[in-house]
């Protein structure tokens, strides 16, 4: 055969693939990702809902951040337990089971008129949802070829922006005209209506959802050996791999590490973007609603631009490493026009650039260094997740302490912005070889 011949058979081969892929990814993703909005806007809906919940319930600010907190920590002790269920009864089940249990719980808010109440419930909502972001993510890996995951993952979180995009200006309309309506709160629909719809959405996962390739009706034999030899095998079948296992691997605490002060980042814009902007002078809920949702826009921009390019280089590391520095602008930045809203909007326009883009980059690394972990993987990937997670019951809590003691949230954006530089620090210089490596890029 001519060398002519072997590269035209390598393109069609290519070709093929690219095709599958999308055939692949238009079937799976539209669902997942709607999910994935409703888990988004089940973390910051409480920032939207705390002007009007304070007031109503009397709470301090640090009161808001525990409560806030109690969610992630419900989150973090049921998350490695919630993704080795997964493993055991199948991701279409599991999946499921976590979206139906936390719509229910984060409707049941609706009764909530007691500081302590609140926080038994956000203990409860995030004891529900765990497992599912890094369960989803595991199930992304029997599906997709590992060079394709910088684009997946990056469209996979582009929900989590769509989620502040829409999910904030819907915020903002809903505290200020559902407010009263057969005599509820604006916070009480808040909650109801994000999560009544979880309870549909987990019923559909139960209906179009497959745990394997293999059992996909929507893919002839051809297709299905295709994708199965271009997908990272799970060996758990060969009783290999295990999460102890997955834990000795170099890199892999490091990995954890890094997440967590990423989360720090991120619920610092997530929980406190709607108080920045009203201290700064905005005082109508549409308002700050709107103004919210930008830096959930820069993040999606940057997200799909940084996934495509990641994807097309092979390289990983220096994506994530350059979104988290210009995160740590953004929090710079932030603290320094804290009370000029223009500028302080431009401000969080980079933040959520570097901060929310910054994720999905992050999670092309996981699933690199636990390739072919099996059982190990699924409980790695949850493990790493429940570290990150960690982040999320320190900066709530830390912000709230902080506004609390100074009367500002200036210093606390200061330390985020350090923070978020140590991070892009351990990612360029404290990761393994393996993790230094480009991918295959896509061609």
């Amino acid at each position: 055969m001519s060398l002519d011949a072997l590269h035209l058979g390598a393109a069609d081969g290519a070709d093929s693939e690219k095709a599958l892929v999308r055939k692949v990814a238009w079937r799976l993703m539209p669902l997942i990702m709607v999910c994935y909005l409703f888990a988004f806007f089940d973390r910051i809906n409480i920032s939207f809902a705390k002007f009007q919940l304070q007031t109503d319930l009397g709470f301090s600010d640090t009161a808001y951040g525990l409560g806030a907190s109690l969610f992630v920590v419900g989150y973090v002790l049921f998350e490695v337990p919630s993704n080795l269920m997964l493993y055991k009864v199948g991701a279409r089940r599991w999946i499921a089971r976590i979206m139906i249990s936390w719509g229910l719980a984060t409707a049941a808010m609706v009764f909530v008129n007691s500081e302590w109440q609140f926080y038994g419930l956000r203990f409860v909502i995030g004891a529900m949802e765990a497992g599912f972001a890094p369960g989803v993510l595991y199930y992304l890996t029997l599906w997709f070829p590992r060079h394709f995951r910088g684009r997946i993952t990056s469209l996979l979180f582009l929900a989590s922006a769509f989620s502040g995009l829409f999910g904030a200006p819907l915020s903002g309309l809903v505290l200020g005209h559902l407010d009263g309506v057969l005599d509820m709160r604006g916070w009480h629909w808040l909650f109801l209506l994000g999560g009544l719809p979880c309870v549909g959405l987990g019923l559909l996962v139960l209906a179009l959802l497959k745990d394997r390739v293999e059992d996909a009706p929507w893919l002839n034999a051809e297709e299905k050996r295709l994708l199965l030899s271009r997908i990272d095998p799970p060996q758990a079948a060969h009783g290999q791999g295990s999460l102890l296992q997955a834990i000795r691997i170099s890199g892999f605490l490091t990995l954890g590490l890094i997440y967590f002060l990423i989360q720090v980042a991120s619920y610092g814009l997530n929980f406190w973007a709607p108080q920045l902007i009203r201290s700064a002078g905005t005082e109508n809920p549409s308002v700050i609603g709107l103004l919210t949702a930008v830096p959930y826009i820069c993040g999606a921009i940057a997200m799909v631009i940084c996934g495509r390019l990641s994807d097309a280089s092979g390289e990983r590391r220096w994506f994530t490493a350059g979104l988290i520095a210009l995160g740590a602008l953004g929090f710079l930045c932030a603290g320094l026009f804290d009370d000029h809203t223009p500028l302080l909007i431009l401000s969080l326009g980079l933040l959520g650039a570097g901060v929310v883009a910054s994720i999905p980059s992050f999670w092309a690394l996981p699933p690199k260094l636990l390739a072919g972990a099996g059982a190990g993987a699924a409980g790695g990937i949850a493990l790493i997740n429940t570290l990150g997670q960690l982040g999320g019951i320190v900066s709530p809590v830390l912000v709230g302490r902080i506004r609390d003691l100074t009367g500002s949230t200036t210093p606390a954006l200061y330390l985020i912005a350090v923070t978020s530089l140590v991070t892009a620090a351990l990612v360029l210089f404290a990761l393994p070889q393996k993790l230094r490596m480009r991918d295959l890029p896509v061609r």
